[in-house]
Parts: structure tokens; C-alpha cells; sequence
């Protein structure tokens, strides 16, 4: 595989993850920006722990870049990612509708066919592993939400090249966050449920309300009856557009 934006590719044919080789690397003392890319993962990872099912034929890809800025918005950099990912799916595949689900998941008709995973894997510059996983020919069945896969009109190899033209242009806009103004209105031109009735779980009490945006850490802006914005971090949110569109 070679990036069309000339950065550097390490091919693995077979790796515990993309993620965890990029932290072994930023520990070695890489800075990139490289792409590290592999046929299959054993141990490949999602966001709360959750396993990420790593068979061949679909994309397994992390990007690790320097940053001259804090860890402090490293959370920006997945929705950086999400956006990015967004414009290469559609631009493979306009037929299909793609929506981004909060923090960073991408759905198609409610199934997710891409999840990413934004880690800082060192300091001094910072470093920042950007780790996505994009289901091409097959989708995992074993999971606890719809799966789906963008199916033969794609190759890894397409949808490598696309995502790594796509991740360049939006790290450009995003800029270290001085253009964070561009990038929030895209993901939430292509978010799922903007506007529309959440439940999530702050601090351990259960609360529902509006989805009223992201804010500048990534968290979602959940606004409740009495008109406050209460910012969602991490856990599980429900989305009743995901619902809605999950029955239809």
C-alpha cells in the first residue's frame, strides 16, 4: 500500500494492533506522521475496552502524528478522524447515506461500518495514534449493535488510499485546533441525532434531554428540561433517531 500524500506505510500481515504498535513506536521515540496498516489483528480494540473483531478483508489502519500542541485536545483529533472517514466512504460510495454516530462511529442505514479509536501514545511532542477500523468486505456478527460492510464495489486498497487523502485534508483544516470551527460544523452536518432526544448516564445518574452539539473537548452537549447544557464525556448514549432508523 503507498499513500498518495507521501507518507510513510509499515504493512503487517498479522499484529496484536495497529494501536498498541503505534504506542511501542512513539515509546521507541517515532514522532511520524507514518500509517501503520494490517491484514489482521488479534487484539484490536475499540473505545471502552470493547474488542475490535479483526478478520482479513477489511481495513485496519492507525495514522500516528506529532503535534505541537498539549495533549489537551488530542479528544478533537477523533473527530477529526470521523469527518475524514465520512467524506472517504461517501466519496466511494455516494449511493450510501453516512452518518456519524457521537463520539466517532460511522453508520450506514444504522449499522456501523467503521469505529475509531483516538489514543495519545506520547508526550514531548505530543503524539497522537488515530486507529480505524473500517469494514470493507465483511461485518461481524457477533456484536452487540447491527454491523454492516461497504461490500465488493470496494478494496482495502481503495478505501486506504481515500481515507489517507481524506485524514491529510482534514488534519490540515483542523489545524490544532485553530480551525476546529470547520471540522464541528462538518461532523455535526453529518451526525446522527443533532436536535433530537438523548438518554446517557452522568456520573452515574441516568439523564435525558437534547442532543445540542459537541463542544470543543468532544464531549456531547446534552441540554435537559430546565434549558442547562451538561456535557457527556464518555459511556454509553442512546440516540432516539438511531432507534427510529434501526426499526424502519
Amino acid at each position: 500500500m503507498k499513500s498518495a500524500a507521501g507518507h510513510p506505510v509499515l504493512h503487517f500481515e498479522r499484529i496484536d494492533s495497529t494501536n498498541s504498535e503505534a504506542r511501542r513506536l512513539a515509546e521507541q521515540g517515532e514522532y511520524g506522521p507514518l500509517w501503520l496498516v494490517a491484514d489482521r489483528q488479534d487484539g484490536g480494540r475499540g473505545r471502552l475496552g470493547r474488542t475490535w473483531v479483526s478478520e482479513p478483508g477489511n481495513l485496519y489502519a492507525t495514522f500516528l502524528f506529532p503535534i505541537s500542541a498539549g495533549p489537551e485536545i488530542a479528544a478533537q483529533a477523533g473527530l477529526v478522524a470521523a469527518v475524514a472517514v465520512q467524506a472517504a466512504v461517501s466519496r466511494l460510495r455516494p449511493d450510501l447515506a453516512v452518518r456519524i454516530k457521537w463520539p466517532n462511529d460511522l453508520l450506514i442505514g444504522g449499522a456501523k461500518v467503521c469505529g475509531i479509536l483516538s489514543e495519545v501514545v506520547g508526550t514531548a511532542p505530543t503524539r497522537i495514534a488515530l486507529g480505524c477500523g473500517i469494514n470493507v468486505a465483511h461485518a461481524p456478527t457477533d456484536t452487540p449493535y447491527p454491523a454492516t460492510a461497504l461490500g465488493p464495489r470496494c478494496t482495502v486498497e481503495s478505501v486506504f488510499e481515500e481515507l489517507d487523502s481524506s485524514l491529510s485534508n482534514c488534519l490540515k483544516i483542523w489545524d490544532e485546533e485553530r480551525g476546529f470551527g470547520a471540522i464541528r460544523a462538518a461532523w455535526s452536518a453529518a451526525a446522527l441525532g443533532i436536535g433530537g432526544q438523548v438518554a446517557a448516564s452522568i456520573a452515574g445518574e441516568a439523564t435525558s434531554g437534547i442532543f445540542a452539539g459537541i463542544a470543543p473537548d468532544g464531549a456531547l452537549l446534552l441540554q435537559t428540561g430546565d434549558g442547562r447544557l451538561r456535557p457527556v464525556h464518555s459511556g454509553e448514549v442512546r440516540f432516539a433517531a438511531l432507534e427510529e432508523l434501526r426499526q424502519a
